[in-house]
């Protein structure tokens, strides 16, 4: 395997053209074989988890409530500068911990070995807008099972951004840098609607526009908390009410940019790949973890960094194997890495500043319509 991705401006409309360059010298033994070899990182995983996994995740559950908690006394008394700084920085950090590292993960299975009732896909409901149920149907089946495939996987774009020139251009993507900077501060909240109303439109036999179907949903879900962070917290602080209230929204606002961030560097700098519904027909697994390996990208940074981002920083290890407990993604990727030199295959990594100006830029050029897009590529 001798191509390289390196060079290849993947937000021109060559999605197809470029899977083949990538693969072309990839025989379908090879293909077999990579699927062999990165199943065999999975069930060596699986076979040696045990009580140090179970202590690191309890770990964080404690780590989590100690800041929750910490941070609404703190708050109590913020009305003194000082003490909004500190119990904001705490509620935030928790919020993050508790939305990254547990929701995220526990959702998705990821500690169902342990057969904890408290910690188990079927019962965990997180700290945030969407429902735990829309979320697990949304992405769990639909995103990870089709991953940066155009028309299967919803989570290219979110149905309002276009981030490769094979998605159609339309007139309103002009204003999809503009739009992000929305989305990236009440993530939660779009997210929310957009995963609500993408059942509701699957509901046939449901009363009224599928909009206000999902929006009363999203509100049964959102109601509770609002009343929790704006009313209960912040009246039970007395007279640092007003700037309890703030460090919660701030709160809220720098989880939603946090996990706004970490996503869409994990999916959508260069070189990461996107890919035909043509392409996939008769997909085989080891033909599914090339896309996996393909359609993701890694951030680098310490070992805090990591878990504040819910091991999500391990972005291709995540899509390879979702189910496995996101603190063993660091010890995997080593030999990931590896197969994919071996190959040729794209390993896609780079420090969160690289990863962020690569996603905002390719926000950026698909914004524009193809004609436009091929012009300034060819005085290039």
């Amino acid at each position: 395997m001798t191509a390289s991705t390196q060079d290849f401006d993947y937000r021109t409309p060559q999605v197809a053209a470029h899977l083949k360059l990538v693969t072309a010298d990839l025989s379908d033994a090879d293909v077999e074989e990579i699927g062999r070899r990165l199943d065999a990182i999975r069930e060596s995983i699986r076979t040696d988890l045990g009580e140090d996994d179970a202590a690191y995740i309890h770990r964080i559950i404690r780590v989590h409530r100690a800041l929750e908690l910490s941070a609404r006394a703190t708050l109590m008394a913020s009305i003194f500068p000082p003490a909004w700084i500190a119990g904001t920085a705490m509620l935030s950090i928790a919020k993050i911990l508790e939305n990254m590292e547990l929701g995220h993960n526990i959702m998705h299975g990821q500690w169902d070995w342990m057969r904890d009732p408290e910690i188990h896909s079927t019962t965990w409901e997180w700290d945030s807008a969407i429902s735990s149920d829309d979320w697990k149907k949304s992405h769990n089946d639909m995103h990870h099972m089709w991953t940066n495939v155009i028309g299967k996987d919803k989570d290219v774009g979110y149905g309002r951004l276009r981030v490769t020139s094979d998605q159609e251009w339309k007139p309103e993507h002009l204003g999809q840098v503009g739009l992000n900077v929305l989305i990236a501060l009440f993530f939660e909240y779009g997210i929310a609607m957009y995963d609500a109303t993408m059942e509701a439109e699957k509901d046939l036999d449901g009363q009224g526009h599928p909009r206000l179907r999902a929006l009363r949903k999203v509100w049964t879900k959102v109601k509770p908390q609002m009343f929790k962070d704006y009313v209960a917290f912040p009246l039970l602080s007395g007279i640092s009410a007003p700037t309890t209230l703030t460090a919660n929204f701030t709160a809220n606002i720098l989880r939603n940019l946090w996990t706004h961030t970490i996503i869409f560097c994990g999916h959508f700098p260069d070189n990461v790949e996107y890919f035909t519904e043509e392409e996939i027909e008769g997909e085989t697994q080891g033909e599914w973890y090339i896309r996996q390996l393909m359609g993701s990208a890694n951030i680098e940074g310490s070992e805090l960094f990591h878990i504040m981002s819910g091991n999500l920083s391990h972005q291709i290890e995540h899509h390879l194997f979702p189910d496995l407990p996101s603190n063993r993604y660091a010890e995997i990727a080593p030999a990931v890495r590896a197969i994919c030199e071996e190959y040729g295959l794209p390993y896609t990594s780079g420090r969160l500043s690289k990863q962020s100006y690569e996603v905002w830029r390719s926000l950026a050029v698909p914004s524009l319509p193809n004609e436009v897009i091929s012009k300034f590529s060819v005085s290039a």
